[in-house]
């Protein structure tokens, strides 16, 4: 797998988060929930100025003022791997649907990253490390034509 910095080209990310002991953790709005030790993934965008360059950068530091739901979750939990593309086509939504039936991983809170689309989360728990080599194989499988997805480790 490459090992890229993510350029300011926009595109779609992961952000493979770790979680060390259980904990409740508030998630704005969407209220309290239990968090299992483990792996997070969230699947967000970057189609705005800054492309994923700019988007990751955010999320590497703790938001002080936090507006999304990611927001919220990584101020307790521990940024670990980015995965991402620079594809131009939008692809954070058939992302989320690979990580819930193409790996199987379950979704901890319902809408969460989610609230201005029709899917049921855009975070999704796993009890081991995902690989970044697998879901890529997985990407190539059912897309073709998809930009490679690299991995940076934070």
């Amino acid at each position: 797998m490459p090992k890229i910095e993510p350029g300011n080209s926009p595109g779609t990310y992961i952000l493979l988060l770790r979680c060390k002991q259980q904990q409740r953790i508030r998630i704005g709005k969407l209220g309290e929930f239990p968090f299992l030790p483990g792996w997070y993934l969230y699947v967000g965008s970057a189609f705005g100025p800054g492309g994923v360059a700019a988007r990751c950068n955010h999320h590497c530091r703790i938001s002080v003022r936090p507006h999304w739901h990611i927001d919220y979750l990584r101020a307790a939990l521990a940024l670990r791997e980015i995965w991402f593309t620079h594809d131009l086509v939008h692809r954070e939504h058939h992302w989320a649907g690979c990580l819930a039936s193409g790996m199987g991983l379950s979704s901890p809170v319902h809408r969460f990253g989610a609230s201005d689309c029709d899917c049921g989360s855009h975070l999704f728990f796993s009890a081991v490390k995902p690989d970044c080599d697998y879901f890529q194989a997985l990407q190539y499988a059912d897309l073709g034509g998809q930009a490679a997805v690299y991995c940076k480790f934070v």
